[in-house]
Order: structure tokens, then sequence, then C-alpha cells
């Protein structure tokens, strides 16, 4: 497992579109998520013990926002084929174990997170009604104790964006293992 933070986000710059098979088998894009004021999107994966640690989490925070018209949506960029508790079969199974009720989709070329610049799982990113980036870092200050968490950033990200106010609190990067990239042939 190799630790890694995201890259510091450029905020103000626009969401990327993708076309991504989510475990339902429905694919998506950014046109999907047209009449969400707020979008998330995660790069994530199940074998990481820091995703596994936070996905509760997620799942609270999407359930918190849900009616207010802001989307999670989780991506999975590792190579299954070295990482095969990756593949789409465990992206299912994963997410029924943890009832993840955001969309979860596959990225099997990894353009998605090479577009993005993702280096790391979770590597969180929030866009706002224009998809322009309103922040990109991590989801609060402590990843392996839910109970010891004091600064909810993310949530407090969001809020601001719901209430078209500047995010004036420091970015601090997400931290986790690092995406798992195919070989170069």
């Amino acid at each position: 497992m190799v630790l890694l933070q995201s890259n510091p986000g450029e905020t103000g710059s626009a969401a990327i579109d993708f076309k991504l098979k989510g475990i339902d088998g429905k694919i998506y894009s950014l046109d999907t998520f047209v009449s969400k004021s707020v979008i998330v999107l995660i790069f994530m994966c199940n074998h990481c013990p820091y995703v596994q640690a936070v996905v509760k989490r997620l799942v609270s925070l999407q359930s918190k926002f849900e009616d207010k018209s802001v989307q999670l949506i989780g991506i999975s960029s590792n190579d299954v084929e070295s990482y095969p508790e990756d593949s789409f079969e465990n992206m299912i199974i994963f997410s029924k174990e943890r009832k993840i009720n955001f969309p979860y989709l596959i990225d099997e070329n990894q353009s998605t997170a090479k577009n993005y610049d993702a280096v790391c799982t979770p590597d969180i990113y929030l866009y706002d009604c224009s998809r322009t980036l309103k922040y990109r870092g991590r989801l609060d200050d402590n990843w392996k104790d839910e109970d010891k968490v004091k600064n909810k950033d993310l949530e407090l990200a969001i809020e601001a964006v719901l209430e078209n106010k500047e995010i004036t609190r420091e970015q601090i990067p997400s931290m986790g293992c690092s995406i798992k990239w195919k070989k170069l042939n």
C-alpha cells in the first residue's frame, strides 16, 4: 500500500465529461446529473483501507444532502487485472455490503482518472451547478476514526456551495492508497 496525497485542486477549472458504466449497468456522464446543483466525484476502490474506513461517512453524507440537489459519484479506476478485488463484480458486492447510495462507476481504461489528475483513493472533487471546481480535498480530519472527527471539510464545502458562498477554509489534500495504474506494454 502506497500512501499518497491528492494534488492541490485548481479551483475554477471545469469538470471533464466522462462516459462510464455504473454497477447498475447504466452508462453515466456529466449530463446524467444536469439537474443537480452540486456533484462530488470520488475516485475510490474496494480494497483501499482509507476508502473502507470512510465509505460509511460518504453514504451518510449522500443521505444528508439527497434532497438538496447534491450527488456523490464514486469512480473506480484501478487496474483490475493486477487488483481483482477491485473488479466490476466486486464493486457490486462492495456496494451492496456497504449500502452505497450513490452511483459507483468503473473507469476501465483509466482515462477519467488521468483526465482529472486523480492520484489516490479517495480523491475528492466538488463541482457547483456550472460544473466549476470549488473544492478538492479531504473528507474530514480523521480518516481512521469517525468518533474523533472535528472538521468535516467536505460537508462544510458542500454547504458553502449550496449557499453560494466562497469556500474560505484551507483545502487540505485527501490521502489514501495510490491509484493502481495499468502497466504500459
